[in-house]
This record gives C-alpha cells, sequence and structure tokens, in this order.
C-alpha cells in the first residue's frame, strides 16, 4: 500500500484506554474509539449491563445480539475480567499499567472497595488519567446513591420541565443524561490527554470526575437564571404556544415548531405577517395591528388562541417540507418535527454521510447506525466497526481473557 492511499491516523491514535462502563456511560469509549484511540471494553463474565438491554436482532435476547450495547461500544476490543475476584481485580491493574485512560462508573464506595478508584490505580500507574462517570460525583452527600437516567433527570432539573402542564412530568428518550455526561467525560479526557502531552515528562495522575446530573443540569436553558433572577419558576408548556407564534402548531402531514413570536418576535414578526398577507390568509390583515409586537399582548391567552385560529387554518393545508422550505426562503425560524423515519432519509444528513454501515455478530448484511457527530478534516473519524463478543468463559489459570 503506497503512502497515497494509507488512511491517516485518528486525532487520539496512540492511546490506550480501558472501559469498565456498564451501559450509556460507554458513549463516551465510542466516541474515543471513533477518533482513533485503541480502546478496550472491560466487562464482568455476564457481561456489561448493556448486553442485556433490547431491542436485539431478529428480537431474540442474546448478550451479541442487543442492538443497545452494539451502537455503544463500535470499534472496542473486549477482555473479561472479574473484579470481584483478587486475581481479576490484579488482571486489572496489569491492565492498567500500560493503559493511558481509564473510564468507569462505579460508586465511589464500591470502586475502592473493587480497588479501582483513583488512588488505588494512581499507585498503579503514576500517569494514568482516571475518569470516573456517576450519577453525583465523587463527593457530597449523594456521592454513594444509587442513580439512573430519570433519577439524574429528575435532580437535575430537566424531568420538571418536560411535559404538558396539566399532567406528570415525562422523561426524554434514549438515556439523555447518561450520554451527556458521557460527552463531557470525552471532552474532559481530550482536554487532560492534551495538558499531558504538553511535558510528558512532567506528567502526573489526573482524576476526571463527572457528575451525571451537573451534566444534565447543564440543559436547562435559562431555567435556573429565571428562578434567580426574577423568582420564576418556569413550568411545563408541552405543545402550547410560550408567547403567541411561539410553539408546536399541527400540519397536513405532522407538526412544525414556529418561533415568530417571543423572543426577537419583533424582528420576525413583519416577515411573519407579510407572509400570510401574501398567502391570503384570512385573518392575516390583524397581524399588523402594534399590540402583536408587544410582549405582555403576546403572553396573552387570547393572543395565542387568535393567532393560533389564524395560522394553523393555513398550515393545515401544507406538509412539513413546503412550510420549511417557504418560511427558509422568507428567513423565519420554522422547522418540521421530524420522525425516525423522517431523519433517516433526510437529505441533509445523507450528503454528509451521517449513518454508516455497521456490522453485528450474528447478521451477514451492515445495517445503518449514526456515525460520529461531526467531522474532522485531517484526522477523520473511523465508524462502522463491529463491538467485541463476550468471551463464552474465562479460561483456566487466567485472569482475563481477550477479544
Amino acid at each position: 500500500m503506497n503512502a497515497s492511499s494509507t488512511p491517516p491516523a485518528g486525532a487520539l491514535a496512540g492511546l490506550r484506554v480501558l472501559d469498565l462502563t456498564q451501559s450509556a456511560e460507554q458513549y463516551c469509549g465510542r466516541l474515543l474509539a471513533q477518533l482513533g484511540a485503541d480502546v478496550t471494553l472491560v466487562e464482568p463474565p455476564r457481561g456489561a449491563a448493556s448486553r442485556h438491554r433490547g431491542p436485539y436482532l431478529n428480537g431474540t435476547p442474546a448478550p451479541d445480539a442487543s442492538l443497545y450495547f452494539n451502537y455503544l461500544n463500535e470499534g472496542k476490543r473486549g477482555v473479561v475480567v472479574d473484579l470481584e475476584t483478587p486475581t481479576g481485580r490484579q488482571a486489572l491493574h496489569e491492565l492498567a499499567r500500560e493503559a493511558d485512560v481509564l473510564i468507569e462508573s462505579c460508586l465511589p464506595a464500591k470502586a475502592r472497595r473493587l480497588g479501582i478508584d483513583f488512588e488505588s490505580l494512581r499507585a498503579t500507574n503514576p500517569k494514568l488519567i482516571v475518569v470516573s462517570i456517576t450519577p453525583f460525583g465523587q463527593d457530597g452527600p449523594y456521592a454513594d446513591y444509587v442513580g439512573d437516567d430519570l433519577v439524574a433527570m429528575a435532580l437535575g432539573g430537566f424531568l420538571y420541565l418536560g411535559g404538558y402542564a396539566d399532567r406528570e412530568p415525562m422523561g426524554a428518550p434514549g438515556d439523555q443524561a447518561l450520554l451527556a455526561g458521557a460527552q463531557f467525560a470525552a471532552v474532559a479526557i481530550a482536554i487532560a490527554v492534551w495538558d499531558a502531552e504538553r511535558d510528558p515528562a512532567a506528567a502526573t495522575a489526573r482524576h476526571i470526575d463527572v457528575s451525571v446530573q451537573e451534566a444534565i443540569a447543564m440543559g436547562l436553558e435559562n431555567a435556573a437564571q429565571f428562578a434567580e433572577l426574577e423568582d420564576v419558576v418556569r413550568r411545563r408548556q408541552g405543545g402550547e404556544q410560550r408567547v403567541a407564534g411561539m410553539g408546536v402548531f399541527p400540519c397536513k402531514d405532522g407538526e412544525i415548531y414556529y418561533m415568530a413570536g417571543g423572543i426577537g418576535g419583533s424582528r420576525f414578526w413583519p416577515d411573519h405577517t407579510q407572509w400570510m398577507i401574501d398567502e391570503q390568509v384570512a385573518g392575516a390583515q390583524e397581524f399588523r395591528d402594534p399590540q402583536w409586537t408587544e410582549r405582555d399582548f403576546l403572553a396573552t391567552p387570547q393572543a395565542k388562541q387568535r393567532f393560533e385560529d389564524i395560522f394553523v387554518a393555513f398550515t393545515r393545508q401544507r406538509t412539513k417540507a413546503e412550510l420549511y422550505e417557504e418560511a427558509q426562503r422568507r428567513r423565519l425560524p420554522l422547522a418540521p418535527l421530524n420522525t425516525a423515519a423522517d431523519v433517516v432519509s433526510n437529505p441533509q444528513l445523507a450528503y454528509r454521510g451521517f449513518f454508516v454501515d455497521a456490522s453485528i455478530p450474528g447478521r451477514e448484511s451492515p445495517y445503518r447506525v449514526p456515525g460520529a457527530p461531526f467531522l474532522m478534516s485531517e484526522t477523520p473519524c473511523v465508524s462502522g466497526r463491529a463491538a467485541p463478543a463476550l468471551a463464552s468463559r474465562t479460561p483456566p489459570n487466567e485472569h482475563a481473557s481477550q477479544q
């Protein structure tokens, strides 16, 4: 193979990573693997928890058939280590001695019991970057509290804002809190690696402490500022208009989100009004009244209802695509509410090659999965590689089995 045909090395090529996480935290290692790192997933004998979560290939539960697991762990190698045994813990420390980064998700007390806490690992490898992704971080009164994605969303304030005003809170699908923690961890790892490489001789062990509660609290928009500065507690609003002209509206083949009013409303309102007049929408001339640019009026139930009466009579006659294209032409902030099928067939994502072919044990043909959520010009990400199969047993007289 000549030099011109050799693919460029990834941005993190040469970085050796051990991934001991069990669930959606594994997305951190996935990102590192896509960036070229050599990531080894360290699992207990029965496999990581993510192996036992569906959906499964062909609908049949099996350790290597979980689509959830295969997505989170593509491009990683695998090793089975029983940390509940002294020989397993010794094997883990032997692996850690040669690693650059170790990612774990145990509660602090359990990490100490298993010997994978920062102090124990630093004693084994004085230059190791240890990353802990836990529900509430390494200290504080909640440090050893058990928590999953929903718990982190609730205590991070995110759950309170999700759903409809007259119903109980609704969580976002897809482990959003854990994934947020995993992404912040990946960013912190890149920074720690960069800092260590500035002066390798002086590099020392580092501990990255990621609280999933804190990570999801970063997604509250301005809710915390409203509470602190204006003593206003934002509430769940579901699909209703926050102010007239700002919300979710039905159309011919689904729904759209539109922001003609509200934040920036005075800037968008004239173009919105002209659009409605050009389309000869009944009642559109009312939007010329100066009161439609006054925030206090836009917040009234009467304004919201009147806007909906006029606008929805128009949108119900047009598709999401038609409304989106015309709004873009007029520089108005309108977007279709895409279904999963819409996302998979989206021309923008297709053009950028976002979905890639991936392989999975037991399936001859590839299946499509999301690739990396960014493109890098000089060190392209690698996506679509297989996840590690689970070893059927740990060989006798050995501490670990590796694929």
